[in-house]
């Protein structure tokens, strides 16, 4: 099957010469403003990638190298991450604000999406154990105050669900928030840690299994048997190391505005457009 390289990102004639250049220098032949087309070949090598980062990365403009032929509706499933990815924020680092510990517990979550803590179990449980004594009530005023959508993340779903495609969060923060965002956003099904409450105040305990990254992958997994689909037929978008696991099952995944090790291992990174950017992808 010949491969496309896209551009997701509007070129101007400046933008299309640099692509150009890189792509006629490379198995690829550009055809029209955004598009170049590979015979059946495996063309992406690092080379290629990093003249493509220096072309486009620079210039703001977000690419993938894809199958030709495909469409969004071939797809049956997306499943996203939500901190970082569907919204804006971290929500424990905006609890532990409350409390005053925001910068503390910050570090551990930076560290732990870089791959630098490898047990996400632990580095949860030690930031958890920060917000013993908590008032509850700040989780309401973290969903109300702070919580916002990530950019295209309302028209990527829209658009998705129009076309019949299921819906999975699935996040290694808390059921308060993707809770929520289940109904708001008419999402199939979710999966999130709980923060164990006594008498209105946190515990700085969390109840049950961890979602971890294992149980991430798992999920996708279960979701995918429980729709008839199979795991080639999702798509998976995370920005931290904890969504690896659960990204290399699926058919496509996309690293949004992701750390380095998740850029380097995604199908497609999205470092510039919106989430609606899985939009520019296939044809639907």
């Amino acid at each position: 099957m010949p491969l496309i390289l896209q551009s997701l990102s509007p070129l101007s004639a400046a933008d299309l010469d640099a692509v150009r250049t890189v792509a006629n220098a490379s198995p690829f032949a550009l055809r029209g403003d955004t598009v170049a087309v590979a015979e059946d070949c495996n063309p992406l090598t690092p080379a290629l990638r990093a003249a493509l980062e220096d072309a486009c990365g620079t210039r703001g403009i977000d690419w993938a190298v894809l199958p030709a032929g495909r469409k969004l509706s071939d797809f049956r499933l997306v499943a996203m991450d939500m901190d970082s990815t569907l919204i804006t924020i971290e929500c424990i680092d905006e609890i532990a604000d409350f409390c005053g510990l925001k910068a503390e517990v910050s570090a551990i979550t930076e560290a732990a999406m870089r791959g630098e803590i490898t047990d996400f179990n632990e580095s949860l449980r030690r930031r958890v154990a920060l917000l013993k004594g908590l008032d509850a009530s700040v989780l309401d005023r973290v969903y109300a105050e702070r919580l916002r959508l990530s950019p295209g993340a309302e028209r990527m779903l829209q658009t998705i669900q129009a076309l019949g495609l299921r819906t999975l969060l699935v996040s290694g923060g808390f059921v308060h928030f993707t809770d929520q965002l289940k109904p708001r956003l008419k999402l199939d099904f979710t999966r999130a840690n709980t923060l164990e409450i006594v008498d209105g105040k946190l515990t700085g305990n969390v109840v049950g299994e961890i979602v971890n990254a294992d149980v991430k992958a798992r999920t996708v997994r279960e979701v995918c048997a429980q729709i008839g689909a199979d795991t080639s037929q999702a798509i998976v978008m995370g920005d931290g190391s904890n969504d690896l696991k659960m990204m290399a099952v699926a058919g496509l995944s996309v690293a949004f505005r992701a750390k380095p090790v998740v850029r380097e291992q995604a199908s497609v990174a999205f470092n510039h457009v919106g989430l609606d950017g899985l939009l520019n992808l296939f044809p639907h």
